[in-house]
């Protein structure tokens, strides 16, 4: 049963939220600030969490920050704004996915849905797909390692910056060596929902990727198969 946290400061939101999870049968905590929230989210472990952006206590942006440095859990945010410029900060600071209050509870249910499927696909394969190594949680390319279970990527031992969706991006890659993925079956797998006709926002993330990588260390890891989608290939 997966157990998700709620950190919502309108309690009857909260409490209708939690109700509709419960009926799924899904095991439900929830939390009405950002401090208590962000204690409980380090405290224990979830397979998700719903967090408000505009809480009392600390911002769920700033929740959010923290958690991705520490104990990183694929998050949803839930924000009354609708600017482009704040989803893309909820994104890039970490967030799986998001969405706009008021919203039909019908689509919450199916984010999340497809949130832990997502989340849980990529852990599941995670030692078992060409690109992991012998020790369990670790992908390999050349001199560049991913460590799942830190969160964490080198190159030549030096530290790379990555946000949550260029981690996950680079992570589903490296799981999947030598096989050209479509950007569709990126969106799919990595975003966790479908942009109609957006399919450019994978080519953004990947050049974010290679400026990290490639560019900053004078490699070609990941390879443009020109019609179809990306590939990183086996040395």
């Amino acid at each position: 049963m997966a157990h998700l946290l709620i950190v919502e400061d309108e309690e009857k939101l909260a409490r209708f939220i939690e109700l509709e999870l419960n009926h799924e049968g899904y095991e439900v905590t929830k939390a009405f600030d950002g401090r208590e929230g962000l204690r409980l989210a380090t405290e224990n472990k979830y397979d998700l969490i719903l967090l408000d952006i505009m809480l009392p206590g600390l911002n769920g942006l700033e929740v959010l920050r923290r958690l991705q440095q520490d104990n990183p859990t694929p998050t949803i945010l839930l924000t009354a704004r609708d600017a482009v410029m704040d989803k893309v900060s909820g994104l890039d600071a970490g967030a799986v996915d998001y969405i706009t209050k008021p919203f039909a509870i019908e689509e919450l249910l199916a984010r999340v849905r497809v949130a832990l499927k997502i989340h849980g696909s990529i852990a599941s394969t995670s030692g078992k797909e060409t690109g992991a190594s012998d020790e369990e949680g670790i992908l390999t390319w050349r001199d560049l390692v991913l460590n799942e279970k830190k969160h964490e990527v080198t190159y030549q031992g030096h530290l790379i910056e990555l946000t949550n969706r260029e981690f996950m991006m680079l992570q589903y890659l490296l799981l999947n060596k030598d096989i050209v993925l479509s950007r569709d079956t990126l969106l799919e797998k990595v975003c966790g929902y479908d942009y109609i006709g957006e399919t450019n926002m994978i080519d953004v993330y990947i050049r974010y990727l290679r400026t990290k990588i490639d560019d900053a260390f004078d490699v070609k890891m990941i390879q443009t198969v020109r019609g179809v989608g990306y590939v990183i290939k086996s040395e």
